[in-house]
């Protein structure tokens, strides 16, 4: 599956170069050979390797597309395709004949029947097959063909994403599900192997059998309404299927009414051939958008499509198995299948509407939201204001008469907003510490995995809330985002009270508690358009570094109101410990209920919306082609992505390495002094450079790190706490310093290279592409950083599962910020670096980037 999917991009860009005649036969005799050598493997090693080159034959499809599509007009092609396409049943051809040959010849037997029928197919399909007329004519043109770079250029545009994205699902999952079904029909319904090979053979048909058939609907009706019936009937069978056997209770006038739900063998069977059905529809429809919108770029498109649907025939069943694990839930698997086809389905629809608009925005614009209210609406009359429209806090006579004090009214609402968030995100890694305590029988890898869904799901919500202030503006927003923390905040309060509430429910809390998260991608975003570039990293880390402080206070003060009955008779029972004491564990979510209203109202009452700052995601999107964008991402992962980790895994690794201190009485001042010194140092790259001081900060980081280790307790000595403790507190301290000084990098990058990139603009519009392309990386870059609060924490407890250790993963730690360090020397503080005349002070202004 891996090499399979992998060689599709490298496959089709060569077929593109060099033709299908020649890339088929050279791919199919490099997989005969590769099936034919399965059978010497004499190891492990040389099976896989053996294995690997099999795999060679998942590459196939995308060279027969970038061949076949080239020999029909775009009429056609979707006809062709699909019947291209439809040798995908030799997936169920391989389930029904293969055994038989085995029976008959052994597994050996299979594997050289194969090859033999591969390398005469190679064969054949050289002699008879011609070279595509596009092809021919460029070397009768004398044309070397594209290039390489020319080839993979499309792949910058996030459409090809969107493609990949679908292609994930109704082809990948179509992968994965016949990897899974037999194994998956054989525990739940308890059939014998023939009869569960034969029910997923059935899937595997339907799957791949209507490919022809799906072409040619999107031939007829257009490929967008097959991926709108795709979509909308796997959202419906997906429903069905996730649906795990439920039995019900009912209090009735006359006492308990009992049923109970569960699909029977057949029902599944003749649902999980209809989902084939429309997922080989999907299949069709998908490669009929490329030669469309890519008619010279097949290959490398299709190649990276059919690359990312095929990794999800790798993917998505170690997915379905970790979800087993964890939840028990045999349809755990469809369910995860259900969200996938939500999000494509959401985001292809909000794309259309959005390519729409700029089709007809004007026409569309002036329609009422309601279409039976066309014959009162009057376009304009009842429009809300889009923001304050006027907004240059560059200019120092606007920034004192007027703009100083509407952004610091915003930045002194927004602090506390996300203050509250991080306290909720992060309240799980206490709660967590002490369920044990409370009757709560979860083995050390459960804790762990509750301790790391939070950063998981508020790492995956901020690349979604990176984008949403510009789209709905910021006091929207903020006031939405800050609001939804009342879900976990209550569900925790009630879940905890009960030692037989079920640990699927503590998983989906987890996931809740990333809404949190999620905060701070919008909120830091939302403040940097407020500020001029000379005050930016300052108030960006306030904002940040007094937010990130709701972590230290949550470690503070939950502790003290759980021994409590702060609330009184509305917040329940207390919990009976082991050693007989009570706690109140509710309180750890009910106490912020009461400052989430309030932060909320103040939100909508209080902050306001700047014109200036409104887009669409298209023009956001624009960051994704932006090199620096990505670079800013491994470096500010390196740093706030160290810290929220550590927060997030610093009170479960101390209480399980250091079992005789009470952590909680200490773990909170990590997290207090990286969010003060996030806040009190962002004067110090603004003066220094924010480059220079990331160089200094992951020297520092190293050195702390291998000092975490020396002091861990392992070879026979007990460690030293306070060792360890105090680098952690370094460690912690370096992580703000860090988090400052990579944000306030951003704003200079892009002040330096929108000009260079797009010199069109003139000076005004070139300065607010700056500050919207800022924002927007900032946005993004804290989204994919905080994906350090699931992988801290979850390598601690890889390690300790693997070694008995944490040492490996605080190694594992130590070489990223090395790499971290490599890359701020390289790109940025070297002479002839990015940003080393600029924090030389060549003539020119730090905080600016503008000539002094």
């Amino acid at each position: 599956m891996l090499t399979g999917s992998v060689t599709r991009l490298f496959l089709g860009v060569w077929t593109e170069k060099y033709g299908g005649r020649i890339m088929f036969p050279v791919q199919m005799l490099l997989t005969a050979a590769a099936t034919w050598a399965l059978t010497f493997a004499d190891s492990y090693l040389v099976y896989l390797i053996a294995a690997l080159g099999i795999g060679l034959a998942g590459g196939s499809f995308i060279i027969g597309v970038a061949y076949v599509s080239r020999w029909y007009d775009a009429g056609h092609q979707g006809t062709a395709l699909g019947i291209f396409g439809a040798g995908n049943v030799g997936a169920a051809v391989t389930k029904f004949v293969a055994p038989f040959i085995m029976v008959a010849y052994g597994w050996e037997g299979v594997a050289h029947v194969w090859a033999v029928a591969l390398a005469l197919m190679a064969v054949a399909f050289f002699v008879f097959a011609k070279d595509d007329p596009q092809l021919v004519a460029r070397r009768k043109s004398g044309d070397s063909g594209p290039t390489f770079a020319s080839q993979f250029a499309p792949l910058r545009n996030l459409q090809v994403w969107r493609f990949s994205l679908y292609y994930f699902f109704v082809f990948g999952a179509f992968v994965a599900l016949a990897l899974w079904l037999p194994h998956y029909l054989i525990d739940v319904y308890g059939t014998d192997v023939r009869t569960a090979g034969m029910a997923a053979a059935s899937f595997s048909l339907s799957a791949s059998l209507f490919h022809a058939y799906g072409g040619h609907l999107s031939d007829r009706f257009g490929a967008r309404a097959v991926m709108y019936w795709t979509f909308g009937f796997s959202l419906v069978f997906l429903f069905m299927l996730s649906y795990p056997p439920t039995d019900y209770v009912i209090q009735g006038k006359d006492g308990p009414i009992t049923f109970s739900t569960e699909m029977g063998f057949w029902p599944f069977v003749a649902t999980i051939f209809g989902l084939g059905f429309f997922m080989s529809l999907g299949k069709a429809a998908v490669f009929k958008h490329i030669p469309v919108y890519y008619p010279n770029h097949v290959g490398s498109v299709g190649g990276l499509v059919g690359m990312i649907g095929g990794l999800g025939g790798f993917v998505l069943p170690i997915a379905f198995g970790a979800l087993l694990d964890l939840t028990g839930i045999y349809t755990s698997c469809f369910l995860l299948l259900f969200f996938l086809v939500c999000i494509a389905f959401v985001w292809m629809h909000v794309s259309i509407r959005v390519m729409e608009r700029e089709a007809q925005g004007t026409a569309l614009s002036d329609l009422p939201e309601l279409p039976e209210m066309q014959a009162i609406h009057r376009p304009g009359q009842n429009a809300r204001p889009r923001g304050i429209e006027d907004w240059r806090p560059d200019d120092p006579v606007f920034w004192r008469e007027k703009g100083r004090r509407i952004a610091q009214r915003n930045l002194w609402i927004s602090i506390p907003a996300l203050l509250l968030a991080f306290a909720v995100w992060m309240v799980w890694s206490v709660v967590v510490a002490r369920l044990p305590a409370i009757g709560f029988d979860f083995t050390p890898s459960q804790l762990f995995w509750l301790a790391a869904l939070p950063g998981l799901s508020g790492a995956t919500l901020r690349i979604f809330y990176s984008f949403m202030v510009p789209i709905f503006g910021g006091r929207l927003w903020t006031t939405l985002s800050t609001g939804s923390l009342l879900l976990p905040a209550l569900g925790i309060g009630y879940a905890v009270q009960n030692p037989e509430t079920p640990y699927l429910i503590f998983l989906v809390l987890a996931l809740l508690c990333g809404l949190g998260g999620g905060n701070f991608a919008s909120s830091m975003a939302n403040i940097a358009f407020f500020f001029p570039k000379s005050e930016k990293g300052n108030a960006l880390a306030l904002n940040a570094g007094l937010g990130n402080l709701g972590v230290s206070v949550m470690q503070f003060l939950v502790p003290i109101v759980i021994t409590a009955g702060v609330f009184g008779a509305l917040s329940g029972q207390p919990q009976e410990m082991s050693d007989g004491g009570q706690l109140w564990m509710q309180n750890a979510g009910f106490v912020w209920v009461p400052f989430i209203v309030v932060a909320t109202i103040a939100a909508w009452v209080g902050m306001h919306d700047i014109a200036d700052a409104r887009a669409s995601f298209r023009e956001q999107a624009v960051i994704f082609t932006r090199k620096h964008n990505w670079l800013m991402c491994i470096l500010y992962t390196g740093t706030f992505g160290s810290f929220i980790g550590y927060s997030a895994g610093f009170p479960l690794l101390t209480r399980i390495m250091f079992p005789e201190v009470n952590a909680l009485q200490f773990v909170f001042l990590g997290p207090l002094v990286g969010a003060l010194s996030r806040a009190g140092t962002g004067w110090v790259s603004d003066r220094f450079g924010g480059g220079r001081v990331t160089f200094w900060t992951f020297i520092g980081m190293i050195v702390a790190v291998f000092g975490v280790i020396t002091f861990l307790p392992g070879d026979g000595t007990d460690g030293s706490f306070l060792g360890f403790f105090a680098c952690f507190m370094a460690l912690f301290f370096l992580t703000g310093v860090g988090n400052a000084s990579t944000f306030q990098m951003i704003p200079i990058i892009m002040g330096r290279e929108v000009p260079r990139l797009m010199p069109e603009l003139a000076a005004e519009e070139r300065r607010r592409q700056a500050d919207r392309e800022s924002a927007a990386i900032v946005a993004f870059t804290s989204a994919i950083a905080a994906y350090g609060a699931f992988f801290i924490p979850k390598a601690y407890g890889t390690s300790l599962n693997m070694t008995g250790s944490p040492v490996a993963a605080l190694w594992a730690f130590l070489i990223f910020y090395v790499i971290c360090l490599g890359i701020t020397w390289a790109y940025y503080t070297r002479r002839g670096g990015l940003l080393h005349d600029i924090e030389r002070g060549s003539g020119r202004n730090t905080a600016s980037g503008q000539p002094a």
